[in-house]
């Protein structure tokens, strides 16, 4: 069975966009090659890339034509499932189209029993919640951007589940950028 991961980049103080938009996080890091690097390593044991409709839309506009983006190939290559209950169809471009569906928790659970690679979820931050809520993500990593943001759109909102969280590996990388992945090991009662 394969893992869920879950990457954002996120502010010194836990925003995952600022007030501008998640530009305002990216607008901090001069130096992507270390994220970069660490993702085609990944990428070679991902089977699956899951997206919540907004980042999809986003995503759909860059990376099926980025031929010359060192990730490019291997983005483009692995199916994509895009959690939304507003698209019947998400296409890629010349590549395949990404698999459309509802209940991102069902999916989930559904794809468990019969996973070999890990299923990665970027961005999709109410992705990323209902699936942390529902406790389906076994590996939170964060890309730390050397910026205060003071305000803009937090990791999580009051109410969301407390959750203890075991540092499997933290980086410092080059532009002052933390990379920190979490082994989620239980709920905070």
């Amino acid at each position: 069975m394969g893992r869920v991961i879950v990457q954002q980049w996120i502010s010194a103080d836990g925003f995952v966009a600022g007030p501008g938009g998640e530009g305002d996080v990216f607008a901090a890091v001069q130096d992507f090659s270390a994220s970069e690097a660490h993702n085609v390593a990944l990428l070679e044991t991902v089977d699956e890339v899951l997206l919540g409709r907004r980042t999809y839309e986003i995503f759909v506009e860059f990376w099926p034509t980025a031929h010359d983006e060192p990730m490019a190939r291997l983005v483009n290559r692995i199916p994509k499932t895009v959690c939304s209950t507003t698209l019947d169809q998400a296409p890629w471009g010349e590549h395949r189209p990404a698999l459309v569906v509802a209940d991102a928790v069902g999916h989930v659970r559904d794809r468990r029993d019969r996973q070999q690679g890990d299923t990665i979820v970027w961005g999709s931050v109410r992705l990323m919640r209902s699936l942390l809520a529902a406790g389906e993500v076994d590996l939170l990593e964060l890309f730390v951007a050397p910026v205060l943001l003071g305000a803009g759109t937090p990791l999580l909102t009051p109410g969301d589940q407390q959750l203890r969280l075991r540092v499997a590996e933290t980086e410092h990388w080059p532009a002052d950028v933390i990379h920190t992945r979490y082994a989620i090991d239980r709920r905070v009662a």
